[in-house]
């Protein structure tokens, strides 16, 4: 994967030893951040769901942020979370435990390339649930294909991707020239936006809808949290815009990413969060 040309995507599936720590405490604040637009998403399959989901499988879950999130929405489901990553399954299953549903969250450690042997022996699946994640697969038709053989007929498929990395800063941070995440970003996301609804279709889904979530929050909106999220999301950027952007553009981000810096990310109170994520909601005929 080149890094400089899909920053956001290496940002999401950072797979190795303690960077999972680093990227499970993301992922929680993105969850807690944007709580507001899962609860529309998940609320919108509610909608959509008929009868309510009894069995739930999450691919690709990380720590679980989605699998809470659904948990939370769909009070009598079971949920089966799968992924690579020990870790990630560890963190979830202890978050499943302090949000008191550790009872209807089981984990599975699996390489969702290989066999979906374990995870057919749960099926069928009423909801299954895909963020951010059918892009890594080595090939998405086989996991389409499979997911469709392991839900049940009128059952509801949500894939979901970040169409780009949040944005939060003013225009003019202070320091440095104004605009200066416009081009970190324009640096860093270079790839087309995903679009999967020919391969649902090839799979044998119907498309109920694809839906996109169109997200702005200011600060009192996102909360606490947001001077956390932001640093840590525009840290993950700068690790790699390292060859990408100015000398002076990096002194600049770097002066932001100081937490000792007045007008540092940690202590400002002009950041919002601006981002987009499609959601793809397909069922099996």
């Amino acid at each position: 994967m080149n890094t400089h040309r899909d920053v956001h995507s290496h940002i999401e599936h950072e797979r190795a030893g303690g960077s999972d720590i680093a990227l499970a405490r993301l992922l929680e604040l993105d969850a807690e951040v944007l709580a507001s637009y899962l609860a529309e998403l998940t609320g919108r399959l509610a909608a959509l769901a008929h009868p309510a989901p009894a069995r739930i499988l999450d691919l690709g879950s990380g720590p679980g942020t989605g699998s809470l999130a659904l948990a939370r929405q769909f009070g009598s489901a079971a949920v089966t979370a799968v992924d690579i990553s020990p870790q990630m399954l560890h963190r979830l299953r202890k978050q499943a435990a302090a949000h008191w549903v550790a009872e209807r969250i089981s984990t599975l450690e699996a390489n969702l390339d290989e066999s979906w042997t374990e995870i057919g022996e749960g099926a069928p699946y009423d909801l299954i649930w895909a963020a951010a994640f059918l892009h890594h697969v080595t090939d998405p038709a086989r996991t389409l294909a499979r997911a469709f053989e392991n839900l049940r007929p009128g059952g509801l498929l949500a894939v979901t991707e970040m169409d780009f990395f949040p944005r939060f800063l003013p225009e003019d941070t202070g320091i440095g020239r104004p605009g200066l995440e416009a081009r970190l970003h324009a640096a860093t996301n270079t790839q087309p936006p995903h679009e999967w609804i020919g391969q649902l279709q090839d799979a044998g889904f119907t498309i109920e809808e694809r839906r996109p979530f169109e997200i702005r929050l200011d600060g009192t909106q996102a909360g606490p949290l947001l001077n956390d999220y932001a640093q840590i999301c525009l840290a993950k950027l700068r690790s790699h815009a390292t060859d990408l952007l100015d000398a002076d553009d990096l002194a600049s981000l770097d002066a932001l990413l100081d937490e000792t810096r007045p007008h540092g990310i940690a202590r400002r109170d002009d950041l919002s969060v601006r981002t987009t994520r499609t959601t793809w909601i397909a069922r099996r005929p």
